[in-house]
């Protein structure tokens, strides 16, 4: 159905096109005073933030295969 090349050269596409491009960022109030929300925003450690991310590309990854690459018995 995909081909390998097709199959990464589409992802290449994704990741390119879901870039930080046309992203803006919210500024930040330089004192606390200046905030207005009720809710402030927690550090998390690195390693849960890289766990975090490892398996939401585990599961992408998991998905893709599945979908696409997974050739059932019935045929």
């Amino acid at each position: 159905m995909f081909s390998q090349k097709m199959l990464w050269g589409s992802l290449t596409a994704l990741v390119l096109l879901t870039g930080t491009s046309g992203v803006t960022l919210a500024k930040m109030p330089a004192h606390s005073s200046e905030q207005t929300s009720q809710f402030h925003g927690i550090e998390q450690p690195l390693g849960l933030k890289v766990g975090v991310a490892i398996g939401g590309l585990t599961l992408i990854g998991l998905e893709l295969w599945w979908f696409l690459l997974y050739k059932s018995s019935e045929s």
